[in-house]
């Protein structure tokens, strides 16, 4: 459609069908690009914009289908133009479960980026002297690669990560560009992130096998009859990383990446429909799993963070629990003064553009003032309005350790140690030990014991012991009568009641160990 009397030429139905793809295509991008405006926190604001552009995207999709013949010969439609509307979907699929916490659009994304990679979409590009349709291909490899290590196909992970290096070889080749550092960071962080699990488990022939850690059906201690539980639910959950030099990939470090499977149901593997003609057709109602919402914060400022847990605490709905887990660098007063309140004992660091004073901690020389960039526990006391539970895994943690309940809410505080035994400190950037046992316990005991691998059948009986042994530690909590009315309060939620549990086993195992002593 290059001249008055080429379009002269074309059909009025064929002419309309490029005109109504030309529309869908122009609007579908409108609404992409207004997405980076919606707000990032609160439930509802978001909904009726992302269910458009969505709406948009599907017609796309099904009339890009239905037209293809005549879009390739009269529009001049691409293979890689067709690809970028299905990665403009996975990535729809992708945001969507950072909104809703469901695991099942996950699968949804996966379907179409790995049909991207399937149908060669991206192919092309290649052999065009378009340095920036190369970029869109490296940003789809990098999506797809977080998509895979959410769901665990590690396999896969490594195929890519060797397809993407390969790409960003012939890229920088071929442009001499000046993003080649960036690129070559981004290989090596996701290849830090697929080591970071210090145990292997092993099948007879030595292969690596992957087990996912989110929460399986029957894998959470029964309410036993006559048991005196809480019915609140957990209902938001932050999720905080700022540990400098921890092991991160796309604004998840290891221990976000942790904590948010360990909040999570195993996603059922209802993924988008494939149709007898092999056609992807968008589903736009996974299978639903209850999973908690969740916000993943990297690196917030203390603004953005406070910001995010007044949204958290405004929209918490009646009779259930708002969970902060704090993974961050601890933050330690200068100096003792005479009245010890909340904000006498250090905290966590929250973002700051300034470096970090001697790489763990940060001083202040002026003893009169407090750290700014830092959250305090009597900054948390505002939210402790309703039911709260806290995790703090730093270096500080025991700042948190005398935590006021001043409205007289459940709230609990899980809280990891200070110090580790040297030759635990020299992997801490692979991770936190305290966060490897609540997502995996049994990973978290067998690194205790310095094991780094362990045959599949051994780990799946020492799996069935282990739950044994939390059956028993969930009896002892329930049973106890010194124990504070919180913990019970917060069992009767199944995400609660493991995170409890695991901790439990946790503590004995630290306690116990002579490393420890």
């Amino acid at each position: 459609m290059t001249g008055v009397g080429a379009e002269d030429d074309i059909p009025l139905g064929e002419r309309k069908t490029v005109t109504d793809f030309c529309y869908l295509l122009d609007k579908s991008k409108q609404l992409f690009n207004g997405l980076r405006d919606l707000p990032q926190y609160g439930h509802k604001q978001w909904q009726s914009y992302f269910g458009r552009t969505f709406d948009v995207y599907t017609k796309l999709w099904k009339f890009q289908q239905q037209h293809r013949q005549v879009l390739d010969n009269r529009y001049g439609l691409k293979r890689w133009q067709i690809g970028e509307v299905a990665s403009k979907i996975g990535q729809l699929y992708y945001h969507y479960y950072l909104r809703t916490s469901e695991t099942s659009y996950l699968n949804e994304a996966f379907s179409f980026y790995s049909a991207i990679r399937q149908r060669s979409y991206y192919y092309q590009v290649n052999k065009e002297d378009r340095p920036e349709l190369v970029v869109k291909k490296l940003r789809y490899y990098a999506r797809f690669i977080v998509v895979c290590l959410l769901l665990n196909k590690m396999d896969l992970v490594k195929v890519l990560v060797k397809e993407l290096s390969e790409e960003i070889e012939d890229y920088t080749q071929r442009f001499n560009t000046e993003d080649q550092l960036e690129w070559n960071l981004v290989l090596q962080e996701v290849a830090a992130f697929v080591e970071a699990d210090p145990v292997m488990i092993l099948n007879d022939d030595n292969t690596v096998v992957v087990k996912s850690n989110r929460m399986l059906e029957g894998g959470v201690p029964q309410l036993e009859p006559g048991m005196v539980v809480g019915q609140l639910t957990l209902a938001d959950a932050l999720i905080v990383g700022n540990c400098n030099s921890q092991v991160k990939f796309s604004e998840l470090t290891i221990d976000m990446f942790r904590m948010l499977q360990a909040l999570e149901r195993e996603p059922v593997n209802l993924a988008t429909q494939t149709t007898k003609a092999g056609t992807l057709e968008p589903s736009e109602k996974p299978a639903k799993r209850e999973n908690p919402h969740k916000y993943l914060l990297y690196k917030p400022t203390f603004s953005q963070l406070y910001t995010f847990l007044s949204a958290s605490f405004k929209e918490l709905p009646a009779n259930s629990v708002l969970l902060v887990y704090l993974s961050a660098t601890g933050v330690f007063p200068a100096g003792r003064v005479e009245y010890e309140g909340p904000y006498d004992f250090g905290g966590v660091l929250t973002n700051t553009n300034r470096d970090v004073v001697n790489g763990e901690a940060v001083q202040k020389r002026n003893q009169a003032q407090k750290e700014m960039h830092c959250l305090h526990p009597g900054d948390l006391y505002p939210f402790t309005r309703k039911p709260l539970f806290i995790i703090v895994d730093s270096s500080n943690s025991m700042a948190y350790k005398n935590f006021c309940n001043l409205f007289g809410q459940p709230l609990v505080c899980l809280l990891s140690p200070t110090v580790y035994p040297k030759s635990m400190q020299d992997h801490s950037q692979r991770g936190s030990l305290f966060t490897l046992f609540l997502y995996n316990p049994l990973m978290g005991f067998l690194s205790v014991c310095g094991l780094t691998s362990m045959r599949q059948g051994l780990w799946e009986k020492s799996q069935e012991f282990l739950r044994k042994v939390f059956h028993d530690i969930g009896q002892m909590l329930t049973s106890s009568r010194a124990i504070d009315q919180a913990f019970l309060q917060f069992y009767g939620d199944e995400f609660l009641r493991l995170l409890m549990i695991r901790f439990v086993f946790c503590c004995a195992t630290l306690r116990l160990h002579k490393l420890f002593r």
